[in-house]
């Protein structure tokens, strides 16, 4: 029996993870598997908890997701102790598989470490054949086992310099939680591309990649672990450290645009407010004369398509309702079902749409298949007008630091003029925010060209942090070549 994906989602750019950890209560791991109820969206693929009372681990690993996996009684009830700590995974590094799901876990002649890992790292292939030729022996594809093997042959005397030591030699986007040796240990890149945040819960503290995640177990949010810091939590309390080299910080700007729950607090910003507040950007840089309706395309265009109207004056309307029960596959489908595929998860609200100009609020176009299918559907409910204004601008890079993105050939905004992405999707006009609209919706004045303040390299090619494996092993134009080659073109 076949199976073919009908997810629209997948046009979309994914998080690869999210990471959660709680040192100093005896409902760790019941509340590590709430966390990870909360980071859902930045993983779908498989979820894994690993615990620690003071002498033992356990473990529970799994494919699919958080609530299918942690809600027997018998599961949670073999995840004992007072620390835990758990991944949502999202696979950008390395194949599928449960080899490949995290927490990773290995015996030291420390003892037992387990790891969980949100990023990419950009040399993890250097540094696996590196390790390989000296007789490290890899069990996973995945580059978080890099840092386990680095730990391992580290000659530093206690598992803080070790980690330190290990992470001295990595390149890329990251933030990790792990725990060895009755304490738990939390460190951030330094440019801080990936998020991790501090919160306590009565004398527990927790990690984990957003605030919602602290919410949904009713802790308090502490602040942020700072770019490049390494904190150490022990029945001491918590230690801080900075052992690296201070660069300037450039979190994650498609954290704001897509990938965070709205209802997370990043950078001190509400991710919903910025959202809300780049599609009054995108008003005022790209207005509709004459539209009747604002329509988001749920759910992700929903804040920025709010702003558009409250700036532009033009009536909000949920024009497009979204089917949130639908699943991933539909099992032997004929051509004719497979091309009304995107009618499985979202349907034209017709009575509003019928005889109207539409303007359509998304977040980001990625291959344009969604897009396309989209603004055929609201046409086939009767509009006389329709016009897409998309809340980011063209994505014309691959990321390479935690994303999960097409290849750069994929990408639509790569070769296509914004002209000729808008004749493709079938729309009467396309427009995107301006990077420079981002930036001001995200509190700045503009983007500094010369640091830029976010990383934002799928926009712009401007990698802030090496690409060694790519540079080393791509075929054909280099990272560097490809920026050039589009800025020439524009």
């Amino acid at each position: 029996m076949s199976e073919v994906s009908l997810n629209f989602d997948d046009d979309k750019l994914h998080e690869e993870c999210g990471v959660f950890g709680v040192y100093g209560s005896e409902d760790a791991a019941a509340l590590t598997a709430l966390g990870l109820h909360a980071l859902q969206h930045r993983g779908q693929e498989a979820c894994g908890i690993v615990s620690y009372d003071g002498g033992t681990f356990f473990a529970h690993k799994a494919q699919g997701l958080v609530g299918a996996n942690f809600s027997e009684g018998s599961v949670m009830d073999r995840l004992k102790g007072y620390a835990a700590l758990g991944h949502n995974r999202y696979a950008t590094t390395g194949e599928g598989g449960m080899r490949n799901v995290q927490p990773l876990y290995a015996d030291m002649d420390f003892g037992g470490f387990a790891v969980a890992h949100n990023g990419n790292l950009t040399n993890a292939h250097a540094l696996r054949k590196e390790l390989v030729k000296g007789g490290s022996i890899f069990q996973s594809t995945s580059d978080t086992e890099t840092i386990i093997h680095l730990i391992a042959v580290s000659r530093k005397t206690n598992l803080a310099e070790r980690f330190v030591d290990a992470i001295e030699r990595v390149k890329g986007a990251y933030a990790f939680i792990a725990c060895a040796q009755d304490q738990m240990i939390g460190i951030r890149d330094p440019h801080g591309i990936r998020p991790l945040v501090l919160g306590s819960l009565g004398d527990a503290h927790i990690l984990a990649s957003e605030t919602c995640a602290l919410d949904i177990i009713g802790a308090e949010f502490v602040r942020e672990i700072a770019p490049g810091e390494m904190i150490i939590i022990n029945k001491d309390g918590i230690e801080s450290i900075a052992p690296f080299e201070q660069v300037p910080a450039q979190p994650c700007i498609f954290e704001y645009v897509y990938f965070a729950r709205p209802d997370s607090v990043m950078g001190g910003r509400s991710v919903y407010e910025v959202r809300k507040n780049i599609g009054g950007e995108l008003a005022k840089e790209e207005p509709v004369p004459g539209a009747d309706l604002v329509v988001p395309v749920p759910d992700s265009g929903t804040p920025a398509a709010i702003g558009y109207a409250e700036e532009s004056g033009i009536p909000f309307e949920l024009g497009i309702i979204r089917n949130h029960y639908v699943g991933r596959t539909f099992i032997e489908p004929t051509d004719k079902i497979r091309h009304l595929g995107v009618r499985l998860k979202h349907n034209a609200n017709r009575k509003f749409i019928e005889g109207k100009s539409v303007v359509l609020v998304d977040d980001s176009i990625v291959r344009g298949t969604t897009s396309k299918k989209i603004v055929e559907m609201i046409r086939a409910a009767g509009a006389r007008e329709v016009h897409m204004r998309i809340s980011s601008p063209p994505i014309r890079y691959s990321c390479f630091y935690g994303i999960d993105t097409p290849t750069t050939a994929e990408l639509l905004a790569h070769e296509k003029s914004v002209e000729e992405i808008c004749k493709y999707i079938g729309a009467d006009s396309l427009a995107y925010v301006t990077i420079d609209g981002l930036y001001r919706a995200l509190g700045e004045e503009k983007r500094n060209n010369e640091q830029p303040q976010f990383e934002d390299a799928c926009f712009t090619g401007d990698y802030p942090v090496e690409l060694v494996d790519y540079n080393n092993n791509q075929t054909g134009a280099k990272v560097t070549d490809l920026r050039e080659r589009e800025r020439r073109k524009s």
